[in-house]
């Protein structure tokens, strides 16, 4: 620029001649003429890919021959090799390397990990007081059993605050309970939930037949709560997608490995603390305790209402022949219900009563799916554990053991708790570990263990200890005297 400035100068401050700036700079004459008198304006220069992959047709044949074979099974697709090997068939001139970084750019550019097509999405925004809801499913132990929770998690992306609920189901009764709690937890209501096509909340999905149409008890409740629900389109995750990324970090930090637990208000007192440490943690971007920034989106968020929202369904039914009404699908017994032709059954999320026209409460008693467990697979847990004795105390197992089961298998001689082991094993194949746990002493093996340096059996009793207490004759006698 400051050759180009001094050749305009020269021109038109001191009026010299092309020829004269020629002289002077020692540029050439068409390049003195181009800055001397022409304006030289920016212009927009779109750079073009150039090389026969660009420039000729080869570029062209092989998208096309890739958009065919991603109509195809993967097995079915062409790879690089061949493709290069129909180019050569086709007179292409260029190596294999040029097809290679041509389709390793097409590739980058128009697919998705190398499998689907790229789809363009829009970075969504979260101001203040809009939250996500989903459900997870993980594990918990009870009573030596394994449980499956369905957890329900309220996601706050503005601050990055995550509340969690345990259910034992997904149906309408849960999922309106389940907000209710969330609520509480949070002290206050968001103004705008997003949620899945949930079938707790969602009829009909928004599609070409319109807008999304939600369920009438969850527009009631929504009412009653004043927030605006928000269905995504369908299979569309990536508009939930920070509760979709918190249901995984609840159930990798708070259900690895699966808690032992009494009831769900247990774990929901667990799940409880958990959130309240992990929301001591900085925010990712912001640099500010999550706590802090609860805090802040609270004061955009409704109040919670005066009036508690009572969470049930009513439904009329009919007992069988054999005195049973079927809840939850399945049939359960209530006295004298076959003396009436119609019944009300009113469930809550967690139990349900059965009444008479009369106004009779005729039965009532916990839902079906409350109770609902299954087995821990002791089977191959055991045979683990006979392959590798010393690691019985660190597996994760070890903490869902009974407490007999548990001191009996607490020692430290790899021999006798290989035996214990092996007894376990033949007993779990006709008893579960609870049984095995409540019969313990009933089937304990009856063989004396030989003493060694770790002791005798820790359950064999010495009796001789019993004698030692019982009192003598003379003393009987004595006794007998003083009351005569």
């Amino acid at each position: 620029m400051p050759e180009v400035n001094h050749i305009k100068k020269l021109r038109n401050e001191k009026s010299l001649s092309i020829n004269a700036i020629v002289k002077r700079t020692g540029f050439s004459w068409e390049t003195v003429k181009k800055y001397a008198d022409e304006d030289q304006l920016p212009s927009e220069v779109i750079p073009k890919k150039r090389g026969m992959m660009y420039e000729e047709k080869w570029g062209e044949i092989v998208s096309d021959w890739l958009l065919e074979d991603y109509a195809l099974k993967k097995k079915l697709r062409r790879n690089n090799k061949i493709i290069f090997q129909q180019l050569k068939e086709l007179g292409f001139p260029g190596s294999y390397r040029t097809v290679c970084n041509f389709i390793a750019e097409w590739r980058e550019k128009l697919m998705e990990d190398g499998e689907t097509f790229k789809e363009e999405y829009d970075r969504l925004t979260h101001p203040p007081a809009e939250a996500q809801i989903d459900f997870g499913v993980t594990e918990a132990i009870q009573d030596g059993k394994v449980k499956d929770i369905h957890c329900l998690i309220m996601s706050m992306p503005y601050s990055n605050g995550g509340f969690t609920v345990p259910l034992p189901g997904e149906n309408q009764q849960c999922f309106l309970e389940g907000l209710k709690l969330l609520f509480s937890q949070l002290g206050r209501v968001p103004r705008k939930l997003r949620i899945d096509n949930l079938p707790a909340a969602v009829v009909r999905a928004r599609g070409k037949h319109g807008e999304t149409v939600f369920t009438e008890g969850f527009l009631k409740f929504a009412s009653h709560y004043g927030f605006e629900p928000q269905a995504c389109n369908s299979r569309k995750g990536n508009e939930k997608g920070h509760v979709e990324n918190k249901v995984g970090y609840v159930r990798y930090n708070f259900f690895t490995p699966s808690p032992v637990i009494r009831d769900l208000d247990h774990l929901e007192e667990m799940l409880i603390q958990k959130s309240k440490e992990d929301h001591e943690r900085k925010h990712y971007k912001k640099g500010e305790p999550i706590k802090d920034l609860i805090e802040e989106e609270k004061k955009y968020c409704l109040a919670l209402p005066e009036n508690d929202y009572p969470v049930f369904s009513k439904q009329t039914v009919s007992a069988n022949k054999y005195g049973e009404v079927l809840i939850d699908s399945e049939p359960i017994h209530i006295p004298t219900s076959y003396h009436y032709s119609q019944l009300y059954v009113i469930t809550y999320w967690d139990s349900y009563k059965v009444i008479s026209p009369n106004g009779e409460v005729l039965g009532e008693g916990p839902r079906p799916y409350m109770n609902k467990t299954r087995e821990l697979p002791w089977a191959s847990i055991l045979r683990m554990w006979k392959r590798k004795p010393r690691s019985v105390s660190h597996s994760r197992y070890f903490n869902y053991l009974p407490g007999r089961i548990t001191s009996y298998l607490s020692i430290e001689s790899p021999e006798l708790q290989k035996e214990r082991i092996e007894w376990l094993m033949g007993l779990i194949v006709t008893y579960s570990m609870n049984e095995i746990d409540e019969r313990f002493y009933e089937l304990l093996p009856t063989k004396d263990y030989p003493s060694s340096e770790f002791g005798s059996h820790p359950y064999e009793v010495n009796w001789n200890m019993y004698d030692s207490l019982r009192p003598t004759e003379l003393a009987s006698e004595g006794k007998a005297n003083i009351h005569e």
